[in-house]
Protein backbone atom coordinates (compact mmCIF):
# COMPACT_ATOMS: atom_id res chain seq x y z
CA UNK A 1 0.00 0.00 0.00
CA UNK A 2 1.17 3.53 -0.89
CA UNK A 3 -0.18 6.62 0.25
CA UNK A 4 0.51 10.43 -0.24
CA UNK A 5 1.24 13.52 1.18
CA UNK A 6 -0.02 16.91 -0.08
CA UNK A 7 3.54 18.34 -0.75
CA UNK A 8 2.90 22.20 -1.92
CA UNK A 9 3.78 23.73 1.49
CA UNK A 10 3.46 23.20 5.01
CA UNK A 11 4.68 20.06 7.14
CA UNK A 12 4.39 17.53 4.58
CA UNK A 13 7.90 16.29 5.77
CA UNK A 14 6.73 15.50 9.18
CA UNK A 15 3.88 13.18 7.96
CA UNK A 16 6.13 11.64 5.49
CA UNK A 17 8.43 10.60 8.40
CA UNK A 18 5.32 9.46 10.63
CA UNK A 19 4.08 7.34 7.76
CA UNK A 20 7.44 5.94 7.30
CA UNK A 21 8.21 4.75 10.98
CA UNK A 22 4.76 2.73 10.79
CA UNK A 23 6.65 0.93 7.28
CA UNK A 24 3.98 2.64 4.82
CA UNK A 25 5.20 3.34 1.73
CA UNK A 26 4.87 7.23 1.28
CA UNK A 27 4.57 9.65 -2.07
CA UNK A 28 4.77 13.39 -2.13
CA UNK A 29 2.11 14.54 -4.40
CA UNK A 30 2.61 17.90 -6.32
CA UNK A 31 0.57 17.06 -9.56
CA UNK A 32 -2.35 15.35 -10.95
CA UNK A 33 -0.34 12.06 -11.83
CA UNK A 34 0.78 11.34 -8.48
CA UNK A 35 -2.26 11.03 -7.07
CA UNK A 36 -2.20 7.19 -9.34
CA UNK A 37 -2.37 3.99 -7.29
CA UNK A 38 -3.01 6.18 -4.33
CA UNK A 39 -4.43 4.58 -1.35
CA UNK A 40 -4.95 7.65 1.02
CA UNK A 41 -3.80 11.37 0.88
CA UNK A 42 -2.80 13.64 3.85
CA UNK A 43 -3.28 17.32 3.48
CA UNK A 44 -1.08 19.22 5.87
CA UNK A 45 -0.88 22.01 8.06
CA UNK A 46 0.61 24.91 6.63
CA UNK A 47 -1.14 28.37 5.34
CA UNK A 48 -4.18 27.53 3.56
CA UNK A 49 -4.75 30.66 1.85
CA UNK A 50 -1.18 29.64 0.39
CA UNK A 51 -2.60 26.35 -0.27
CA UNK A 52 -5.51 27.13 -2.20
CA UNK A 53 -3.90 29.39 -4.73
CA UNK A 54 -0.94 26.77 -5.15
CA UNK A 55 -3.40 23.75 -5.64
CA UNK A 56 -5.28 25.83 -8.14
CA UNK A 57 -1.85 26.70 -10.14
CA UNK A 58 -1.03 22.72 -9.91
CA UNK A 59 -4.56 22.16 -11.05
CA UNK A 60 -5.24 19.63 -8.51
CA UNK A 61 -9.09 20.74 -7.26
CA UNK A 62 -10.81 18.26 -9.72
CA UNK A 63 -8.22 15.37 -9.50
CA UNK A 64 -9.04 15.66 -4.84
CA UNK A 65 -12.27 15.48 -5.59
CA UNK A 66 -12.03 12.48 -8.48
CA UNK A 67 -9.65 10.82 -5.78
CA UNK A 68 -12.24 11.33 -2.83
CA UNK A 69 -15.00 10.07 -5.36
CA UNK A 70 -12.85 6.84 -6.32
CA UNK A 71 -12.55 5.70 -2.81
CA UNK A 72 -9.48 7.18 -1.54
CA UNK A 73 -8.98 8.00 1.68
CA UNK A 74 -8.06 11.29 3.17
CA UNK A 75 -7.19 13.52 6.26
CA UNK A 76 -6.50 17.02 6.40
CA UNK A 77 -4.58 18.09 9.42
CA UNK A 78 -4.67 21.70 10.59
CA UNK A 79 -4.82 23.99 7.56
CA UNK A 80 -5.57 20.87 6.05
CA UNK A 81 -9.20 20.31 7.48
CA UNK A 82 -9.90 23.64 6.50
CA UNK A 83 -9.15 22.72 2.41
CA UNK A 84 -11.55 19.73 3.82
CA UNK A 85 -14.22 21.44 4.95
CA UNK A 86 -17.92 22.35 3.67
CA UNK A 87 -17.54 25.94 4.86
CA UNK A 88 -15.14 28.24 6.20
CA UNK A 89 -15.34 31.02 8.52
CA UNK A 90 -13.01 33.54 10.10
CA UNK A 91 -10.03 35.30 8.50
CA UNK A 92 -10.08 38.94 7.50
CA UNK A 93 -13.70 40.22 7.01
CA UNK A 94 -12.05 42.23 4.16
CA UNK A 95 -11.07 38.50 2.36
CA UNK A 96 -13.52 37.08 -0.24
CA UNK A 97 -14.84 33.35 1.30
CA UNK A 98 -11.99 30.92 1.62
CA UNK A 99 -12.93 28.01 -1.36
CA UNK A 100 -12.42 24.63 -0.04
CA UNK A 101 -12.76 20.72 -1.62
CA UNK A 102 -16.15 20.20 0.32
CA UNK A 103 -15.49 17.18 0.97
CA UNK A 104 -16.42 17.29 4.62
CA UNK A 105 -20.05 18.40 6.06
CA UNK A 106 -18.36 20.37 8.72
CA UNK A 107 -17.82 24.27 9.27
CA UNK A 108 -14.33 25.44 10.55
CA UNK A 109 -13.02 28.71 12.26
CA UNK A 110 -10.27 29.77 10.80
CA UNK A 111 -7.06 30.49 13.15
CA UNK A 112 -9.82 30.19 16.23
CA UNK A 113 -7.22 29.23 19.12
CA UNK A 114 -5.53 32.46 18.22
CA UNK A 115 -2.18 33.11 17.49
CA UNK A 116 1.38 31.53 17.14
CA UNK A 117 1.96 32.88 20.37
CA UNK A 118 -1.15 30.94 21.66
CA UNK A 119 0.09 27.55 20.36
CA UNK A 120 -0.18 24.68 22.93
CA UNK A 121 -0.54 21.08 23.56
CA UNK A 122 -3.28 19.12 25.46
CA UNK A 123 -3.85 15.51 26.27
CA UNK A 124 -6.47 14.49 23.59
CA UNK A 125 -9.53 11.92 24.90
CA UNK A 126 -10.18 10.09 21.11
CA UNK A 127 -12.16 7.70 20.33
CA UNK A 128 -10.29 4.56 19.17
CA UNK A 129 -7.83 5.61 21.49
CA UNK A 130 -6.93 3.51 25.07
CA UNK A 131 -4.90 6.68 26.37
CA UNK A 132 -4.75 10.66 25.42
CA UNK A 133 -2.80 11.78 22.65
CA UNK A 134 -0.40 14.59 23.19
CA UNK A 135 -2.40 16.90 20.34
CA UNK A 136 0.10 20.17 19.36
CA UNK A 137 -2.21 23.02 18.20
CA UNK A 138 -0.63 26.02 16.52
CA UNK A 139 -2.99 28.78 14.66
CA UNK A 140 -5.53 26.06 14.96
CA UNK A 141 -9.05 26.00 13.43
CA UNK A 142 -11.91 24.80 15.13
CA UNK A 143 -14.75 22.93 14.23
CA UNK A 144 -18.21 25.02 15.01
CA UNK A 145 -20.30 22.92 12.97
CA UNK A 146 -20.81 18.94 12.51
CA UNK A 147 -22.65 17.44 9.55
CA UNK A 148 -25.16 14.50 10.51
CA UNK A 149 -23.10 12.21 8.54
CA UNK A 150 -20.05 13.45 10.42
CA UNK A 151 -18.42 12.00 13.74
CA UNK A 152 -16.74 14.01 16.23
CA UNK A 153 -13.83 11.70 17.43
CA UNK A 154 -12.84 14.35 19.74
CA UNK A 155 -13.23 17.69 21.81
CA UNK A 156 -10.63 19.99 23.46
CA UNK A 157 -12.68 23.03 26.03
CA UNK A 158 -16.05 22.02 24.67
CA UNK A 159 -14.55 22.75 21.23
CA UNK A 160 -14.81 19.57 18.56
CA UNK A 161 -11.45 18.96 16.79
CA UNK A 162 -11.19 15.53 15.21
CA UNK A 163 -13.99 14.34 13.31
CA UNK A 164 -14.65 11.67 10.83
CA UNK A 165 -16.59 11.47 8.08
CA UNK A 166 -16.79 8.37 5.72
CA UNK A 167 -13.02 7.87 4.14
CA UNK A 168 -12.48 11.76 5.44
CA UNK A 169 -10.97 12.39 8.73
CA UNK A 170 -9.75 16.29 9.64
CA UNK A 171 -7.82 17.18 12.82
CA UNK A 172 -7.29 20.99 13.81
CA UNK A 173 -4.00 20.32 15.16
CA UNK A 174 -0.91 18.42 14.47
CA UNK A 175 -0.66 14.52 14.55
CA UNK A 176 2.78 14.73 12.67
CA UNK A 177 4.97 17.33 15.31
CA UNK A 178 4.76 14.33 18.20
CA UNK A 179 6.32 11.29 18.16
CA UNK A 180 2.62 9.29 18.73
CA UNK A 181 2.16 7.61 15.69
CA UNK A 182 -1.43 6.34 16.87
CA UNK A 183 -3.52 8.24 14.45
CA UNK A 184 -1.31 7.71 11.21
CA UNK A 185 -1.97 3.95 12.08
CA UNK A 186 -5.67 4.66 12.22
CA UNK A 187 -5.27 6.02 9.22
CA UNK A 188 -3.42 3.59 7.22
CA UNK A 189 -6.03 1.22 8.40
CA UNK A 190 -8.73 3.34 6.57
CA UNK A 191 -6.70 3.56 3.63
CA UNK A 192 -5.69 0.02 3.57
CA UNK A 193 -9.96 -0.46 2.62
CA UNK A 194 -8.66 0.79 -0.72
CA UNK A 195 -5.31 -1.31 -0.99
CA UNK A 196 -4.38 -1.87 -4.43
Amino acid sequence: MTVGVLALQGAFREHRQRLEQLGAGVREVRLPADLAGLSGLILPGGESTTMVRLLGEYGLWAPLRDFHASGGALWGTCAGAILLASEVTGGSPSLPPQPGLGLLDITVQRNAFGRQADSFTAPLDVEGLETPFPAVFIRAPVITRVGEAVRALAQVGGQTVHVQQGRVLASSFHPELTNDTRLHRLFLALAGERAY
